[in-house]
């Protein structure tokens, strides 16, 4: 189905099917935030291995984006997606044994299973939203969808928080530097099976909601036909690779969702560092994506009739490189929101406003006239989701080596790279040599 031929009614039932699937994705990305400080203490780890936690959840989005475009194409959007939850399903079940013997191992595989259901999910949605209406407009429905994912991402560290941690966590935590071996064990095994309940009923509702998109009133869309003027400019094209605007636009998505990640996933241990108990940290992702949401907001009151799309992201990009520096070089310590703190963390918190209106700016941007390449070229898109992976990682080990606050240097390049997107890269339609 064209979506020039979808009344206004069927427009709005699909748009808000598309934002149910994006608090779900929200909900399952976001708990990431406690999962890592959670599970570093749990199982006994380093700032580097933390971090595989994201790393096992997001490098499935390199190696299934592509795969998906191709499974999307033979069994179209609703089965694609029925899969998708269902993949889901089964990597939130692993939890099960993973927490019965404590295995960090087990856990990564039960997250990177989850990322991959999610990469299908994410290959199917994106596009649909950015196509399912105006392409001036596209930012402006992103931005809608992405209320409903930062929603859940608010409420989901939060929720695991109340569901696995206790009151007397807090002097638990302390007391394991001070016990061997022998003593830690059994605390640990128990505080890791708390996990048990809550990942066995989301592996059910995941399930449940794979059954329920496939038969959804959601229509398939037809992403393969082309005007006939964007026909005759593809022309001449046979691959993807003839398009730079979407090449470039994988790789600023790569380092947007690596910056991205970084503010939301770093900070409580950021926090940790600072003395702030973890039931008190708990709270900082969520004020990151408080200010996300206060974004979307904006790009939704102001694109495009006050704003257009690549001027909110070249706002947006120059904000980040501002905050960076005040990150890094910020000394001396502020209370606020009742917390006493490094005033440098309030800057972190910020940066979920010059996050906020990227992703939605790139889409659009980056599939401008693609055509029959769409599927395809959102699957490479996709697979930028990988810089989740990878930026975290690298932000680890410079934690681990020089501290915490000294290893958010690494969102100079991701947002000086972003700006130049902004600013050229989104225009260049062929190749110089």
């Amino acid at each position: 189905m064209s979506t020039s031929v979808l009344s206004k009614r069927d427009t709005t039932i699909s748009i808000l099917i598309i934002g149910i699937l994006f608090f779900i994705f929200g909900f399952v990305t976001w708990v990431n935030s406690i999962l890592i400080p959670y599970f570093k203490i749990a199982c006994e780890l380093n700032h580097f291995e933390s971090y595989l936690v994201t790393f096992a959840f997001y490098i499935s989005y390199f190696i299934m984006s592509v795969p998906s475009s191709y499974l999307l194409k033979k069994v179209g959007f609703k089965k694609g997606m029925m899969t998708g939850f269902i993949l889901m399903s089964i990597g939130a079940f692993t939890f099960v044994p993973a927490a019965m013997g404590r295995t960090y191992e087990l856990f990564l595989l039960g997250l990177f299973t989850i990322g991959v259901g999610l990469a299908i999910l994410q290959t199917a949605a994106n596009p649909y939203i950015t196509i399912l209406g105006p392409k001036e407009s596209a930012a402006q429905r992103i931005s809608i969808m992405g209320i409903f994912n930062k929603g859940a991402g608010i409420i989901a560290p939060l929720l695991f928080a109340a569901v696995v941690l206790k009151a007397t966590d807090t002097d638990l935590f302390a007391q394991l530097n001070s016990m061997n071996a022998n003593e830690k064990a059994p605390l640990l095994d128990e505080l890791i099976r708390r996990v048990i309940k809550p990942y066995t009923i989301v592996g059910t509702v995941l399930l449940l909601l794979g059954l329920l998109v496939r038969f959804s009133p959601l229509p398939e869309i037809d992403t393969e036909k082309e005007t006939d003027e964007i026909a005759n400019a593809n022309a001449d094209k046979k691959n993807i690779f003839q398009f730079p605007h979407l090449i470039l636009g994988a790789i600023a998505i790569f380092l947007h969702v690596g910056a991205q990640i970084i503010s939301v996933d770093t900070i409580i241990n950021y926090a940790l560092s600072m003395n702030i108990p973890l039931l008190e940290a708990k709270s900082f992702p969520a004020y990151v994506l408080s200010a996300t949401i206060i974004g979307y907001i904006i790009g939704i009151i102001t694109i495009p009739t006050y704003l257009k799309q690549v001027n909110a992201l070249r706002i947006c990009t120059g904000l980040g490189i501002v905050l960076t520096f005040l990150i890094t070089l910020s000394k001396g310590h502020t209370t606020f929101l009742g917390h006493t703190a490094s005033i440098s963390i309030w800057f972190v918190v910020l940066l979920g406003l010059a996050n906020s209106l990227v992703w939605a700016a790139i889409w659009p941007l980056a599939l401008d006239g693609l055509g029959r390449f769409t599927k395809l070229g959102a699957s490479l898109l996709i697979m930028g989701l990988s810089g989740n992976a990878l930026v975290p990682l690298i932000y680890g080990s410079i934690a681990d080596n020089i501290g915490v606050q000294q290893a958010y240097w690494i969102l100079l390049p991701c947002y000086a790279y972003l700006f130049y997107y902004a600013i050229k890269g989104h225009a260049i339609r062929k190749w110089k040599a």
